[in-house]
């Protein structure tokens, strides 16, 4: 009986302290309201006569070719055509900074040296999620930044559900149980992860038995399975997004332009950075020009040490870059629309499995890598995913090379 209880006194104080955690992190964010409202919409709301919404119709975007020469007007000693803000880099990043600048008044231009969502921004697992394996590093841990990190992205989630429904939306996530004891833990936590969003949440997470687990992923492991808990999640398609981000800031009056290289920055007589020399890939401009602009940001992601360095050569690296590999298999795994985590994974790594546009995507890996242009996610990479799902799954449905229908590989 002793031993049986040890055995059970790390779940259940765990928790505990996930509960109190999540109610004490709810009680401050509460009291928190960070919101950012834009007073100026592109297009006006109207309703016909019976109150149904008549689609707005928007201004066209300037042509690649105009928005190439608002660019270099900006270059000229005329300094009403300077910029305000010039951000480099077209992902999720840029182009959220690139609305959020412009709808505060600010002229601003954003290159990419690729195409928009070309790299990290396309190569998710398309959640938009608070991040429960942060939550169990805040009870842990005792970190209060984990947690922190965690209410706001939950915050963040129900934003980006309100204002893209037909990008995002929200998805039941299984989490299968092997021990009777797991049930309380991962109750805990899919409660206080419930608990942390507050009135920004989803659906409330609740168990399902054995038989009820298995209709809903029909090729579960049956053996040693006590049943499962199923929590809530967003989802969204993160690529079609950062393209509407980079729509929405053009509509706003940015300039953002795609496949334009910084190669070099700009500074005054003082030191100070107020420019950047680009040049346009897609027609091959090898002289290039130079954008004039009050501020540079550097969104640029795994590249960012390659920007600053272009401030100053001698500038030690601070990106980390590590890979995260994902794949996509039959849609057979995920059948019903339920998607599924695998939090114990041989390495300690979260493994997801989720429907995703008619098909099922898995992942991620998150190994230390060098910074490639392009990224191809290797054989290791691959291997360890299909081995880690097939451990979940019945030894008649263990996964093999010929089940991966595309791979992709982020930093």
């Amino acid at each position: 009986m002793q031993q049986r209880l040890r055995t059970l006194k790390r779940p259940l104080l765990i928790a505990c302290a996930a509960t109190a955690t999540a109610a004490a992190g709810g009680i401050v964010y509460a009291t928190r309201n960070k919101t950012h409202s834009i007073d100026k919409p592109i297009a006006p709301l109207k309703r016909d006569s019976t109150g149904r919404i008549v689609p707005p119709t928007f201004q066209a975007t300037k042509s690649r070719a105009e928005q190439l020469a608002d660019l270099r007007r900006s270059g000229k000693p005329d300094k009403s055509a300077q910029y305000d803000l010039l951000i480099i880099g077209g992902g999720a990043t840029g182009t959220g900074i690139a609305l959020d600048a412009v709808t505060r008044g600010l002229k601003v231009a954003l290159v990419e040296r690729d195409d928009f969502s070309s790299g990290t921004s396309s190569k998710s697992t398309k959640l938009v999620h608070g991040g429960v394996r942060y939550l169990e590093k805040a009870v842990w841990n005792l970190d209060y930044g984990q947690l922190q990190l965690v209410m706001e992205a939950l915050r963040e989630r129900k934003t980006f559900l309100n204002i893209a429904p037909h990008l995002s939306s929200s998805l039941p996530i299984l989490l299968p149980l092997q021990h009777w004891w797991e049930a309380p833990y991962f109750w805990a936590g899919t409660k206080a992860y419930d608990l942390l969003a507050g009135s920004q949440g989803l659906e409330s997470s609740y168990y399902l038995s054995k038989s009820k687990a298995i209709a809903a992923i029909p090729l579960l492991r049956r053996e040693n399975m006590v049943g499962a808990l199923v929590y809530y999640d967003g989802q969204h398609n993160d690529s079609r997004m950062n393209v509407a981000l980079a729509m929405t800031a053009s509509q706003y009056g940015a300039t953002v332009i795609n496949h334009v290289e910084v190669t070099g920055l700009e500074k005054d007589a003082s030191g100070q950075i107020c420019g950047a020399k680009v040049r346009d890939v897609l027609n091959n401009d090898q002289d290039g020009f130079t954008v004039r602009a009050k501020g540079v940001i550097n969104a640029t992601g795994p590249f960012t040490d390659a920007i600053e360095q272009m401030d100053e050569p001698s500038r030690e690296p601070i990106v980390a870059p590590s890979s995260g590999v994902h794949i996509v298999l039959p849609k057979r795994l995920c059948p019903n629309g339920m998607g599924m985590l695998d939090a114990a994974t041989s390495d300690g790594r979260v493994i997801f499995v989720l429907p995703w546009q008619g098909f099922t995507l898995a992942g991620t890996t998150d190994n230390p890598c060098n910074v490639e242009k392009a990224p191809v996610a290797q054989k290791n990479d691959v291997d360890f995913i299909l081995n880690e799902i097939s451990n979940l799954l019945s030894p008649e449905s263990v996964l093999s090379r010929d089940d991966v229908l595309a791979t992709w590989s982020g930093e």
